[in-house]
C-alpha cells in the first residue's frame, strides 16, 4: 500500500461510533488511594525543583508548574499510568496530573504534537512512524521517555476462521489466500499494523493484497459485529472481550510471536522533555513506581477494577483481570492458554520499563521488509528519538537497574530469525 494511502487513513473515522470517551480526571479526582497505596510510603518524595527562595534573596523564587496532562487510549496497557493516579504516587511527588482520554491513536498523536497535552500512553512505534512519514508530518517532536509494558496484544479473527485455530500459520495462510478479508489494526505502522503484517508474511501472505484498515481500539469488536472486517490485531482487554461476545476467538497472542517485546511507552512533546525536564522525571518515577506495583500479580485482581471503571477502559473487570493474571480464554471452544510470567508485563527489575534503541530500529527496518516505505528509512531516528539519557538519570535516582543491552540482537519467536541491531538493513531486505 503506498504511503499517501496511508495518510488517508490514518485521520479516518471508524464505522461505528465510539462511545463512553469521558475525562479520566473527573473520576480519578474523588478517587482514594487504593490499598496497595500503603507500600508508597516508604519511597521518599522527590525534592520540589524551584520552589525555594535563597535566604539572602529578596525576589520570590519562581514557581515550577507541577500540572501535567496526560492522555491514554482505553487498553488495558495504560495500567502504569492509572495506578500511579489512583494509587496516589503522582501526588506523593508533588504533581498534579490529570489523565485524559483520547478517542483514536490519530487524536491523541494530534494532542501531544499540538501540546493540548505533554505526554501520553503511546504506541512504541507511533514517534518512528510519525518520524518516517508514515503516520504524521516527518518530524522528530514526539519523544520516546519510557516504556510502559512488553507483550499482552493478539490477532483475533472471526469465528468462520477457527479452522486456523491457535497459531497454526500454514491454515490460516490458506484460508486468508480463500477468503480475501478485511483486516483491521490501530494505526498505520504502529505496534499492532506491524504485528499483523508480520503475522501475514509468516502465513506466506503478501500483506499488499490485504485490505487493512484503522479502528480505533474500543471499537473493534462493535466494527466486527456490524461485518466491517474479519480480524483484527489489537491490544486487551478487546481480544478478550469479542470471545466474550462470542464473535471472534484469539488466533495468535503477541508474545508468541516475538518474546517480550516492546509495546507502549510514555510518548512526550519536545516541550515538556526539554522545558519541564524535572517535572517529567518526578512523572517517570512515579510510572516506575507504579509498574513495579503491578507486577505483583497479587495486585492485579484491584487494578483489574480500577481500569474497568467507564472513565478508563469501560468494560467488564474479568475480561482485563484473566489475561493480566496470563489465563487467555481462546474462545471458538479453542480451550484455555496459560501464560506464565510472559503474559503483559510492566517492570520485571526494569527491563521492561528501559527503552531500547535496538527495538526502534527493529520497527524501522520491518518498515521497509512490510512495504510501508519504498526508501531505506533514516536509522539514526532511535537516537534523536529515545531520551535514554534522561531515562538512565531517573532510573538511578529510582534505584532501577538499566539493563546492558540496548544494542544487543534478539529473537523473533514466530519465525526464528535474530535480529542484528548492527545491520537493521538485511532485516529489511529480508522475504
Amino acid at each position: 500500500m503506498e504511503r499517501r494511502d496511508f495518510l488517508k487513513l490514518v485521520g479516518a473515522a471508524s464505522l461505528v461510533p465510539l462511545t463512553n470517551s469521558l475525562s479520566a480526571d473527573a473520576a480519578a479526582k474523588k478517587a482514594k488511594i487504593a490499598k496497595g497505596g500503603k507500600s508508597a510510603t516508604t519511597v521518599p518524595s522527590t525534592t520540589l525543583v524551584g520552589t525555594t527562595t535563597p535566604p539572602s534573596s529578596t525576589v520570590p523564587a519562581k514557581k515550577v508548574d507541577r500540572k501535567v496532562k496526560l492522555g491514554f487510549i482505553a487498553l488495558t496497557d495504560c495500567a502504569p499510568l492509572v495506578m500511579a493516579k489512583e494509587l496516589g504516587y503522582f501526588e506523593q511527588r508533588g504533581l498534579d496530573v490529570t489523565l485524559e482520554k483520547q478517542a483514536s491513536w490519530p487524536a491523541l498523536r494530534d494532542a501531544v504534537l499540538n501540546e493540548q497535552i505533554d505526554g501520553a500512553h503511546a504506541l512504541f512505534g507511533m514517534a518512528f512512524s510519525v518520524a518516517s512519514g508514515i503516520g504524521g508530518s516527518r518530524g522528530t517532536n514526539l519523544k520516546i521517555a519510557m516504556m510502559l509494558n512488553q507483550n499482552g496484544q493478539a490477532i483475533t479473527l472471526d469465528n468462520s476462521y477457527k479452522e486456523a485455530g491457535y497459531a497454526d500459520l500454514e491454515t490460516a495462510g490458506k484460508l486468508l489466500k480463500a477468503k480475501n478479508p478485511t483486516l483491521a489494526m490501530t494505526f498505520p505502522s504502529g505496534t499492532h499494523d506491524v504485528w499483523l503484517r508480520y503475522w501475514l508474511k509468516a502465513c506466506k501472505v503478501d500483506p499488499a493484497v490485504m485490505k487493512i484498515i484503522p479502528i480505533p481500539p474500543p471499537q473493534m469488536v462493535a466494527n466486527m459485529k456490524a461485518n466491517t472486517m474479519d480480524g483484527f490485531c489489537v491490544g486487551e482487554p478487546w481480544n478478550a472481550q469479542a470471545v466474550y461476545d462470542k464473535v471472534g476467538f484469539t488466533h495468535l497472542a503477541s508474545q508468541d510471536l516475538w518474546t517480550d517485546h516492546p509495546e507502549k511507552c510514555l510518548m512526550v512533546n519536545e516541550k515538556f522533555a526539554t522545558s519541564r525536564t524535572d517535572v517529567l522525571k518526578d512523572v517517570m518515577g512515579a510510572v516506575l513506581q507504579a509498574s513495579k506495583w503491578l507486577d505483583d500479580l497479587k495486585n492485579r485482581s484491584d487494578a483489574a477494577e480500577k481500569l474497568a471503571a467507564p472513565a478508563y477502559v469501560n468494560t467488564q473487570a474479568a475480561n482485563i483481570r484473566q489475561r493480566l493474571l496470563g489465563s487467555y480464554d481462546l474462545g471458538a471452544d479453542l480451550g484455555l492458554k496459560t501464560f506464565a510470567g510472559d503474559q503483559m508485563q510492566f517492570f520485571q527489575n526494569g527491563a521492561v520499563s528501559f527503552p531500547r534503541r535496538a527495538h526502534g530500529l527493529w520497527f524501522l527496518a520491518q518498515y521497509q521488509r512490510l512495504g510501508l516505505l519504498k526508501a531505506e528509512p533514516d536509522y539514526k531516528l532511535p537516537e534523536k528519538l529515545i531520551l535514554s539519557d534522561l531515562y538512565a538519570t531517573v532510573a538511578a535516582t529510582e534505584k532501577v537497574a538499566v539493563p546492558g543491552d540496548d544494542m544487543a540482537a534478539f529473537e523473533v519467536k514466530l519465525d526464528g530469525v535474530t535480529f542484528d541491531p548492527k545491520k537493521p538493513a538485511d532485516e529489511a531486505k529480508r522475504a
